[in-house]
């Protein structure tokens, strides 16, 4: 997609056998490109959220091993960069994912052959992601003409949840793709962005995407949702995922679940889009199965913002003192989501139809 009218990846690897990466922290107010050259410089660009978002995460870590196995390529440095970035975030399952099929790929070579297959493993997951996003994007732009046929040829108004766009994977992105595809395909749209606290993705990250690509766009507080849908201003939601059960549970940023009782009330078709690599087939109660992260304390407590001057700082918004909770994701049990959108299609969130557009997983 686009920055500045160039097109761009999130990550891609230099001729001098580093990677590079956009460091979102630094977004909307600069765009500034970070250096990977070692496990090191990886892990921490997942942790500190560098990079986020379950496919760019995945990629990232991906890349990281192969750079990982530059430095040493024996079985125990093997096994201590995967665990090193196993466990730099704990939700999304892209990350064990990408790692076990980068693992899997080496693990049987030669020492001196490792660095080289996994860095050729990574570029294709990189390369998959994108061919995947882009097919999440024409499924779901059919939805988007569905809900603009019923507008009767107004605008159609799309509400979504945090940052699912090509910042949160390597291209083109999931929520977020059908919007693109719907802008080529010439469909009139407008999107809600949610602000997503604690770290406001929506607002730096979503707002920011949408305005490079010339997207019409609103950001809102996150709790503006449920009276725009009260009052027939939003036809459908879409948000990404993080992690999705094999029963079409899904997890992704903290607030979600309640856009989804909100569209529920409201009649509002809501919408989960993500690859099938986000699917966690051993998981069957997304509530009681998946993972929360808890993250530090200050990203509620303070906010990131850029003076008039253009400096970029970091203000307590909270009372002193007061402790605060960091949950950085729900779970949205299936009977609120009305589909999955995937790289092969659409289906209803249920085991059933899921494994219907992926059968080779009903011995799983």
């Amino acid at each position: 997609m686009l920055i500045h009218g160039r097109p761009t990846r999130t990550l891609w690897p230099t001729a001098d056998g580093a990677v590079e990466i956009i460091d979102q922290t630094r977004l909307p107010h600069a765009v500034e490109i970070v250096r990977l050259t070692g496990l090191a410089d990886a892990v921490r660009a997942i942790a500190d959220m560098l990079v986020r978002g379950a496919p760019l995460i995945g990629a990232t870590a991906a890349w990281g091993l192969a750079l990982a196995l530059r430095e040493d390529a024996s079985d125990a440095g093997l096994a201590r960069a995967v665990a090193g970035l196993a466990a730099s975030r704990p939700t999304a399952v892209n990350l064990a994912w990408a790692l076990e099929r980068v693992r899997a790929r080496v693990a049987p070579l030669a020492a001196g052959d490792r660095a080289d297959a996994a860095a050729a493993e990574a570029a294709a997951i990189a390369d998959e992601d994108v061919a995947m996003c882009r097919a999440i994007g024409e499924h779901g732009a059919d939805l988007i003409a569905a809900a603009a046929e019923r507008a009767g040829g107004r605008r159609v108004n799309l509400l979504t949840h945090c940052n699912a766009g090509w910042l949160a994977t390597v291209d083109w992105g999931t929520a977020l793709a059908p919007v693109y595809v719907a802008q080529e395909r010439g469909i009139d749209l407008h999107v809600w962005v949610d602000e997503t606290r604690p770290r406001n993705q929506g607002a730096a990250l979503t707002a920011f995407e949408l305005g490079q690509q010339g997207v019409a766009h609103t950001v809102i507080a996150d709790n503006t949702g449920g009276h725009l849908m009260q009052h027939g201003m939003v036809d459908l939601c879409i948000v990404g995922a993080d992690r999705v059960t094999r029963t079409g549970d899904a997890a992704n940023k903290i607030g979600t679940y309640l856009k989804a009782l909100a569209a529920a009330d409201n009649g509002v078709d809501f919408h989960v889009a993500m690859p099938s690599s986000t699917i966690d087939w051993r998981l069957r109660d997304g509530v009681k199965e998946i993972p929360i992260e808890q993250r530090a304390a200050e990203e509620v407590t303070r906010m990131r913002g850029a003076l008039p001057s253009g400096e970029i700082v970091e203000v307590q918004v909270a009372a002193p003192g007061s402790p605060a909770a960091n949950y950085g994701f729900d779970v949205t049990p299936s009977r609120l989501v009305t589909s999955l959108i995937t790289e092969r299609g659409v289906c209803a969130a249920s085991e059933a139809a899921i494994l219907g557009l992926f059968p080779e997983r009903k011995v799983a």
